[in-house]
């Protein structure tokens, strides 16, 4: 059982300022000593970067909040990594025991939703929508409104949205972009009725600028010290304009949820007494994507996890057997990238070894032949550039082979994301064959190496970590295949 208080942070529609409510929500119940839980519905890998940042910025002892459960003295400055709860990738039956895993200890748990509330994965009705993750977690929902252009047509509007599905419960809502007093007192009066409490509101000018480009926000890692300052502004606001404690018995109130944490701990690959296989994963600026999940399980399989950043290092951490080049931004570093020669040609070495490599999207543009002109890797038959056409949207796909991350006929569910092109998509042996929305043949399968732009959680497939491991762990034992 489950009995950590939580809300979920929902809107309308996209653009209606989830991400600044449910990012200050954070950093000012962190403020106030509350261990808080941070999560994101959906795919999405930069909110969670803000979030993470948010709850690490709160004090490590109680500051006389009142209604305290009595833990926030004790776990209150422990930061914990912002986590996804993707009903579509991992599956409804995943959600509760991820949340449980996440949130295990803490607090308070706060869940941002995606898009509009009750939009959710294409053609799939109500799957991988934040209405469905609130009614998996039995959680309250907070609705934030964008109130710029209307006074009593709110009502209607969140009057309509709370009745919508009655297993939904929204329990307030947080008025946003409010430009007077009196545009204020209009949409309170319009409220008065409505049955659901104003818990919120923030005016216009409170909103704190986070720069955007061709893939949404920029990551934290790029902006760390301006992002530091915007939560600090952020936090201040949402103090200031919400009721804190009327939100805190929101979250209280939500039943127990009936759910076992989910369980890194898959069964280790490495024998007893055998050197663990250290797995490089990249990071830095560059490579921002990953779940923290993957880590946890290939460090559950038997492996050391250590990180590098591919914008600095010039070489692969010692001893590594093992390479893991997630999502993120090459394109804008492909000049840094090219020049940190002594790097590609550690990469292309690990990867002429047979030692396992698993790139997903910038990962796999890193492998490419060449970025927009500029030398990578060279590991991949392939060129990239960037392109005017978004690609977006959730894929099923099964494992057209055997690799080093996926028996042949493994079917996973992921999300593409990106404004990149590669010439050409597939190698002769491809990574994967989707098989919906569209049927097509997609990425690069080559010795160890396994390229594709998917994105997938493992935690929906943990047999990807134990094999990945494993295949190490014979590189350590002299025998790459």
């Amino acid at each position: 059982m489950v009995n950590v208080p939580r809300l979920v942070i929902a809107a309308p529609s996209s653009g209606s300022g989830k991400t600044t409510v449910a990012t200050g929500l954070m950093a000012a119940f962190s403020e106030r000593g509350l261990a808080v839980s941070p999560h994101k519905v959906g795919p999405d890998y930069i909110d969670p970067g803000y979030h993470t940042l948010a709850v690490s910025t709160g004090s490590s002892g109680s500051t006389g909040f009142s209604g305290g459960s009595g833990s926030a003295g004790s776990s209150g400055g422990r930061a914990r990594p912002g986590r996804n709860l993707d009903a579509y990738m991992c599956g409804p039956g995943l959600i509760g025991p991820l949340f449980a895993y996440g949130a295990a200890g803490c607090d308070l748990a706060v869940v941002e939703g995606v898009m509009g509330l009750y939009d959710g994965a294409s053609d799939q009705g109500e799957l991988a929508s934040t209405a469905q993750v609130s009614k998996l977690l039995r959680a309250p929902v907070v609705l934030v409104v964008d109130a710029s252009s209307q006074s009593r047509s709110v009502a209607a509007l969140v009057h309509g949205f709370a009745s919508w599905d009655p297993e939904v419960r929204i329990g307030g809502v947080i008025l946003n972009k409010v430009a007077t007093d009196r545009h204020e007192r209009l949409l309170r009066d319009a409220l008065d009725g409505c049955g659901v409490p104003v818990m919120g509101v923030l005016r216009r000018t409170d909103q704190v600028g986070t720069p955007s480009r061709h893939l949404g926000l920029v990551p934290v890692a790029e902006r760390r010290a301006d992002a530091l300052g915007a939560l600090a502004e952020l936090a201040g606001r949402v103090r200031a304009g919400c009721d804190l404690e009327a939100l805190l018995a929101l979250a209280r109130s939500a039943p127990e949820l009936t759910a076992e944490a989910w369980d890194p701990g898959v069964a280790p690959v490495v024998a007893p007494g055998a050197p663990r296989p250290v797995i490089a994963v990249a990071g830095g600026p560059a490579f921002t994507f990953s779940y923290a999940e993957h880590n946890e399980l290939l460090t559950a399989a038997g492996a050391d996890v250590v990180p590098f950043d591919p914008l600095r290092d010039e070489a692969l951490p010692p001893d590594t057997r093992g390479l893991v080049i997630g999502g993120g931004f090459p394109e804008v570093y492909a000049p840094e990238l090219s020049a940190n020669e002594p790097l590609r040609k550690a990469v292309a070495e690990l990867s002429r070894t047979g030692a396992p490599v698993a790139a997903e999207c910038a990962g796999l543009l890193y492998l490419a032949r060449s970025l927009d002109g500029k030398p990578m890797c060279g590991v991949l038959p392939a060129d990239a550039r960037m392109s005017g056409r978004l690609t977006l949207g959730y894929r099923e796909a099964v494992a057209i082979g055997d690799s080093a991350l996926a028996a042949a006929g493994t079917r996973v569910r992921g999300h593409e994301f990106h404004r990149t092109v590669l010439e050409p998509g597939a190698g002769a042996e491809p990574a994967w064959g989707l098989v919906h929305p569209e049927r097509r043949v997609e990425g690069f399968v080559s010795g160890g190496v396994h390229a594709s732009y998917l994105h997938t959680h493992w935690a929906a497939t943990p047999e990807m970590a134990r094999r990945f491991v494993a295949r190490a762990a014979r590189v350590v034992a002299g025998d790459g295949r």
